[in-house]
């Protein structure tokens, strides 16, 4: 899938009313241009959350909390980006458009969804018809209203009862074989003239779906007994199963603020947590957990907790999920391994305990070092040197996926601590040219740290410059090349943003400073820029701004001449100027001339 153009997203920022997104979720209350609230990314008693209709733009004083109507959803109901730009297109009725031609969810692709919604549905009017189906979800615990949370449903004991009902011709009979509901049969295997049959038979049936709430995939758990317990879709145009979460739509439903995440193996695991009020719980889909998988999840939360049966298979599949896990650990987030007692998984223990004793067993979860060096020290004996080299050996793969960071220095500290070694020596013997770290004494002296780029020098002209692009960026395209000129030759902090940010909007108008904020979120100075927006600046109207902005540029470029004319002075006391020296010379004298005699 192509990249979202730019110029998309500027609409949609110019398009959205941020304060009709917002006021949505949270309760908004006008107050003279702007509308605050009590923060819903923190607990306060006075508001401190304004929303500004003019800015397109929304701040927390109290916590910090800032940024445009995308940036909002991605926070507030925890969305990727993209799924962010998605949610926002869909609201105004536009197709997301995507770089290369590819135009994400494709038109093409509309009918599949409906389709899975409507074969889900019928899933679960079989449910309610049928007594052996409910008679089980019974035995299973599950309540009218998780069945209905879930839409979870029954596929009926017959080889084509979904294939009669909605394959009726062959382009729906492509669509079900598109979207995994049915399967053809081998050649030669055709059985009452047809060449296809259900994929999903006897089994309850638990759909999959994605961030806005679509069918993408079944799940289906055989009734009673038979092989394989569960069945899962095939991968499709629709379902990625190294992608996808069971229960995370659930879960981002029922949580408007998300600080954990429990992974679990199962759908019935997930879905009877939910029913007992542990309501942050998803499932894997039949797979180990992806990197993919994780990446998405700390995007949403900065600690997971992973439940696993107390058995061998289990202990396996948690094996399997640290190393996984190992290149996603740093700094900031928190990984740990639950373990269950033997004969227990996550939908028999809750059942049993209740949700308090079950969340006060997360609590003594095992960090993702301590069971790192458990599982090992398990398989080596640590009394004596050749027991610590085999645990070093067995370490070393696994700390070398971990990326470079705190956390990686941290881990190597405990991991040196268990082998016997300093962690700069165990460093230098698991990294082939680490240095070890030079003596203080030894070390030069530290250079003051540099200056932030914008915002240092509060009334810089070079700030004055960037306060009035963001807050009326329209006035880019009215500055000339030769009021540009200052701030080629600046040295100024924050003239390499200044520069960027004149390139950007003449380039692409923006009329908004949501879009300039946007535009700049990933990019170096974004946070300055977000930090300038956010202060309270006493501003003309666009017309005044643009005086003001060209004044700045022009001051800029009389203190780069006047450098540039000291340089070259003190260049001729000991040396002769160059023929375009002196060229330049008298050209910035003359500049100086007809400045001065314009001031006086």
């Amino acid at each position: 899938m192509g990249r979202i153009p730019q110029h998309f997203i500027d609409e949609l920022i110019a398009r959205a009313d941020i304060v009709e997104i917002i006021g949505g979720r949270v309760q908004l209350k006008k107050a003279g241009r702007e509308y605050k609230a009590c923060c819903p990314f923190h607990n306060e008693k006075t508001p401190s959350f304004w929303v500004s209709p003019d800015k397109q733009f929304y701040h927390c004083f109290g916590c910090g909390k800032h940024g445009t109507v995308l940036g909002f959803l991605m926070d507030h109901d925890h969305m990727a980006f993209p799924e962010a730009v998605e949610e926002l297109a869909t609201r105004l009725g536009l197709e997301v458009p995507h770089e290369g031609g590819d135009a994400g969810p494709k038109r093409a692709e509309e009918p599949l969804y409906d389709l899975m919604k409507q074969v889900a549905q019928h899933f679960v009017e079989n449910l309610a018809r049928d007594a052996r189906a409910k008679d089980y979800v019974a035995r299973r615990g599950l309540t009218r209203e998780t069945l209905e949370r879930f839409q979870i449903g029954y596929a009926s004991n017959s080889w084509n009862e979904v294939l009669r009902r909605f394959g009726g011709s062959e382009a729906a009979r492509k669509a079900l074989t598109d979207t995994g509901l049915i399967i053809e049969r081998e050649r030669g295997q055709v059985r009452d003239g047809e060449r296809h049959y259900d994929r999903f038979r006897d089994r309850l049936m638990f759909p999959i779906r994605d961030s806005r709430g679509r069918v993408i995939a079944f799940g289906g758990r055989i009734i009673d007994q038979g092989e394989p317990k569960y069945l899962n879709s095939p991968e499709t145009v629709l379902f990625h199963k190294g992608r996808e979460l069971y229960g995370l739509f659930e879960t981002r439903r029922a949580r408007t603020s998300l600080t954990r995440l429990l992974i679990v193996e199962g759908y019935m695991d997930a879905v009877r947590l939910h029913q007992s009020g542990i309501d942050y719980a998803v499932a894997t889909l039949g797979t180990a957990t992806t990197p993919e998988h994780l990446r998405r999840l700390f995007r949403l939360v900065p600690s997971i907790v992973f439940a696993f049966d107390g058995d061998r298979a289990g202990r396996a599949a948690a094996w399997r999920a640290l190393q996984q896990a190992l290149p996603e650990a740093r700094e900031g987030r928190e990984i740990r391994f639950l373990f269950l007692p033997d004969g227990h998984d996550p939908d028999s223990l809750v059942g049993e305990e209740g949700r308090e004793a079950f969340e006060a067993r997360l609590t003594t979860a095992l960090p993702l070092s301590e069971y790192l060096v458990r599982e090992l020290t398990r398989e080596a004996e640590l009394s004596h040197a050749d027991g610590r080299a085999r645990f070093a050996e067995a370490a070393r793969p696994l700390f070398l996926k971990i990326p470079e960071g705190v956390y990686r220095e941290l881990l190597l500290e405990r991991l040196a601590e268990v082998v016997g070694l300093s962690p700069e020596r165990l460093g230098q013997l698991w990294v082939p040219g680490a240095a070890a770290p030079a003596p203080e004494s030894a070390l030069p002296p530290r250079r003051p740290a540099a200056r932030a780029s914008v915002g240092s020098g509060r009334g810089s002209l070079v700030r004055q410059a960037i306060v009035r692009l963001v807050h009326f960026p329209q006035i880019a395209v009215e500055v000339s090349e030769g009021e540009r000129e200052g701030i080629e030759a600046s040295e100024e902090p924050g003239a390499a943003l200044l520069r960027e940010l004149l390139d950007d909007l003449r380039l692409h108008p923006a009329h908004v400073p949501a879009q300039v904020v946007q535009r700049f979120a990933d990019r170096e100075g974004g946070d300055a820029l977000q930090k300038l927006l956010e202060r309270e600046e006493v501003l003309t109207d666009a017309p005044g701004a643009a005086g003001e902005l060209r004044g700045a540029l022009l001051k800029l470029a009389e203190q780069a001449a006047g450098r540039r004319l000291e340089a070259l002075e003190a260049k001729s006391r000991s040396a002769a100027l160059s023929g375009s020296e002196l060229e330049e010379f008298q050209r910035l004298m003359s500049k100086l001339r007809t400045r001065n005699a314009r001031s006086g």
